[in-house]
């Protein structure tokens, strides 16, 4: 009788597991990102928006920014991504999950040249 009960206690508690929502990545702002303009430099986007997550090894010009919520009680996942593109250590432009200014859309304005 003693063994039954402590086998169903056991399983009474292990059933009561609390489990935690996971949040992984560069948790950006969207008023961070409306900061963003075309000329920043790479030092200037960092203090604007920390490090990027993802460095393509291959390529120094493109910045990605990733991040993912994992909401344990719903098991649902949630991500987010921002990837940035410089040429000649400047911003000039990004795409994204995230309201994007327009100046730096792909294909978005482009400026005047005289």
């Amino acid at each position: 009788m003693v063994k039954k009960l402590s086998i169903l206690l056991l399983l009474l508690v292990s059933a009561c597991v609390y489990r935690i929502d996971i949040q992984q990545g560069n948790i950006l702002d969207q008023e961070d990102i409306d900061m963003l303009r075309p000329g920043l430099t790479k030092d200037q986007v960092v203090f604007v928006l920390g490090a990027p997550v993802v460095n393509d090894a291959f390529k120094d010009d493109k910045w990605i920014y990733l991040y993912s919520y994992k909401n344990a009680k719903e098991d649902i996942l949630t991500t987010k991504k921002l990837v940035l593109h410089f040429k000649e250590e400047k911003l000039v432009s990004a795409a994204g999950d995230y309201d994007i200014p327009a100046a730096l859309q792909i294909g978005g304005p482009q400026p005047v040249k005289e």
